[in-house]
């Protein structure tokens, strides 16, 4: 939640007035439960969008940086009030002896998704490989833009202006921002 992708994705969907909700996955900080591998964090995701929809009544973009994009993207895809998407270093393949990220995530329900649909990743990313991540976008149903940001790795190191500036072009060209 206090990573400098999610703050520089939050500040970018902020410049057009957006309200946003950051929160911890169960068993993240101070967040109550376990760590469910994926599925109860489905849920946490139902339950912020359910927040968020009660509290402001507006239609709802949804954004999530790794393991946040691979759960994320599967509850805001099938959810009707969320009317896009982004993914931003969605972990694509697995490293080797990365304890942190010790499966693939299965994206295949996003060739169902015919919402517009935005892909960000570091072309030096060690979750998200230049090629896996395009070959998965190539399969994916049209509205879909896919950038890649040269020398960044997962972390958006010495690139998050650009982060941040590829996701403002991408609101504005889906027409829901007016800054």
């Amino acid at each position: 939640m206090h990573n400098k992708v999610v703050f520089h994705t939050m500040k970018a969907l902020n410049h057009f007035g957006f309200p946003v909700l950051r929160f911890n996955f169960r068993g993240t900080g101070l967040s109550q439960g376990e760590h469910d591998n994926g599925l109860g964090e489905i849920e946490d995701v139902r339950g912020a969008l359910n927040w968020l929809d009660s509290e402001f009544h507006l239609p709802l973009i949804f954004a999530g940086f790794s393991f946040g994009a691979a759960v994320g993207l599967r509850a805001a895809c099938a959810d009707p009030r969320v009317q896009a998407v982004i993914g931003v270093g969605a972990p694509v393949a697995p490293v080797a002896g990365d304890s942190e990220q010790p499966r693939q995530y299965s994206f295949d329900f996003l060739c169902q998704c015919a919402k517009p649909k935005l892909f960000i990743s570091g072309a030096r990313d060690q979750f998200g490989p230049r090629t896996k991540l395009e070959a998965l976008v190539s399969l994916l149903p049209v509205p879909k833009t896919l950038v890649v940001i040269e020398g960044a790795d997962h972390f958006f190191e010495g690139r998050l202006r650009e982060l941040r500036g590829a996701i403002e072009a991408w609101i504005k060209e889906q027409g829901f921002g007016t800054s």
